[in-house]
């Protein structure tokens, strides 16, 4: 877990790791056993930030697409799809390079508080079992983990044992934890390779057999470009780059919206009950402090997110994470309470239904009841939502086994739900973790009643 407190000084080097050892003998056997506390430092005052975003939202955005990169999705696409997906982001006012704010232009990505250069060691013996417990301590920065030459088991998320996945990477959002076993048999240096999601920088460590030794640093992926999928909207959407015409990337982007239109997914993926709504309910409309609203919202558990769809690699997804031990309170939910996340970029207004914190009351439940959390995130950004005081069952499928979640990140467009049990009574933050959204407002409080209350 992440005790990061809220507020600026999260943004200061204000976190840190509280990791507690099991009782008796912990599941997971390693010879080696280290903390990889990933974080983002800015020399900047965390006030001008958010102040310059209030002024010029897209200000530390420097990827932007060019006139070469319309050329080239003329090219691939043809000039009248490339036009008509232009203008239909110029309708919207958003701009589908706006992945991750603030960028590496204000922000450099540490690794247990060494800058990429520094190069962070763990050392290791060939043949030893190497537990990595990464966390995401960032103020605002997603990490896509990988490291290269050797596959890495996931095995425990968000402090509870899972079956373990063994894939090539993963993407860890603000607040998440996950750990990893690797096990190297030769005697070389291997880089852990920490890209930020939107392609702008990295951070770096090393795990090697001798203090000295370093490997080669990989290059970025492509940089992610959000699409009409992601806003929720069906249609034509751009090619990643460098992506073929058959690759994933495309179909994803919207190129066959009925994957995502609620008829191509798995029913396994979905809730009972809760069957897809083209017209979500309880919608806060658009205005001032929501600025779109996701016509058509996703279940995407099974897709590892913007950037990583399209890779010719195994990539963690939410599908994947199945909790070793049952579930302890397997009641069905006898409430949905739904929450939509929504925005408005241009002016850096965050909220949930439209509103911020300061606007609404508390979400009053009762202790011991089972209830459901649902999200549908009407916003083109990732949304790390952490609930304080209690566990979320993130419904991916899993039976008796789904996952227990301390934050759950909600992709664009995304519909995804969790259930709860509330086990003390208290008003309790319900917040996204990006430090400049529930800076301005995207927070909640739950507060639970004593029953009978």
């Amino acid at each position: 877990m992440v005790p990061q407190p809220h507020g600026l000084p999260g943004a200061e080097g204000a976190y840190g790791a509280l990791i507690i050892d099991p009782a008796g003998e912990p599941l997971v056997k390693a010879d080696r056993d280290y903390a990889v506390i990933l974080s983002d430092w800015t020399d900047e005052d965390p006030q001008v930030i958010a102040n310059n975003f209030k002024q010029q939202s897209d200000m530390y955005n420097f990827h932007k697409r060019t006139l070469g990169t319309f050329v080239s999705d003329a090219a691939r696409s043809g000039l009248g799809a490339a036009v008509s997906e232009r203008l239909r982001w110029a309708d919207m006012l958003m701009d589908p390079t706006d992945v991750q704010a603030p960028t590496s232009y204000t922000y450099t990505y540490l690794v247990n508080g060494f800058p990429p250069e520094a190069n962070w060691t763990a050392l290791f013996r060939p043949g030893e079992r190497v537990r990595l417990r990464f966390i995401n301590a960032s103020a605002v920065s997603f990490y896509d983990v990988s490291l290269p030459g050797l596959t890495m088991d996931v095995v425990h998320a968000h402090g509870n044992d899972v079956v373990p996945v063994p894939v090539e990477q993963f993407r860890i959002g603000v607040a998440e934890t996950y750990d990893i076993i690797v096990q190297p048999r030769d005697d070389r240096a291997y880089t852990i390779f920490v890209q930020s999601m939107d392609r702008s920088g990295y951070g770096r460590a090393t795990l090697a057999p001798r203090d000295g030794m370093e490997a080669l640093i990989p290059p970025m992926d492509d940089r992610p470009l959000r699409t009409m999928t992601d806003m929720g909207m069906p249609g034509m959407a751009p090619a990643q780059i460098g992506a073929s015409p058959t690759d994933n990337s495309l179909r994803i982007g919207g190129l066959m919206p009925s994957m995502h239109g609620g008829h191509g997914m798995p029913a396994a993926r979905r809730p009972s009950g809760q069957p897809r709504t083209e017209n979500p309910p309880n919608s806060p409309g658009t205005g001032v402090e929501s600025l779109f609203v996701a016509r058509t919202p996703t279940r995407r558990l099974d897709l590892p997110g913007d950037g990583l769809n399209h890779l010719n690699r195994r990539v963690l997804t939410y599908a994947d994470l199945r909790s070793i031990q049952p579930g302890v309170d397997r009641r069905a939910p006898t409430r949905e309470i739904l929450l939509h996340i929504t925005g408005n970029m241009r002016r850096f207004i965050w909220g949930l239904d439209g509103k911020k914190f300061s606007e609404v009351g508390p979400i009053d439940v009762t202790l011991g009841e089972r209830f459901r959390l649902r999200f549908i995130n009407d916003t083109m950004m990732n949304h790390p939502f952490h609930l304080h005081g209690m566990w979320m069952v993130l419904e991916n499928g899993q039976g008796d086994h789904c996952p227990y979640l301390h934050t759950v990140n909600v992709q664009p467009s995304e519909d995804i739900s969790m259930l709860v049990t509330p086990v003390a009574t208290g008003q309790w933050p319900l917040h996204c973790h990006v430090l400049y959204h529930f800076e301005a407002g995207m927070f909640r409080t739950v507060r639970v009643l004593p029953r009978n209350a």
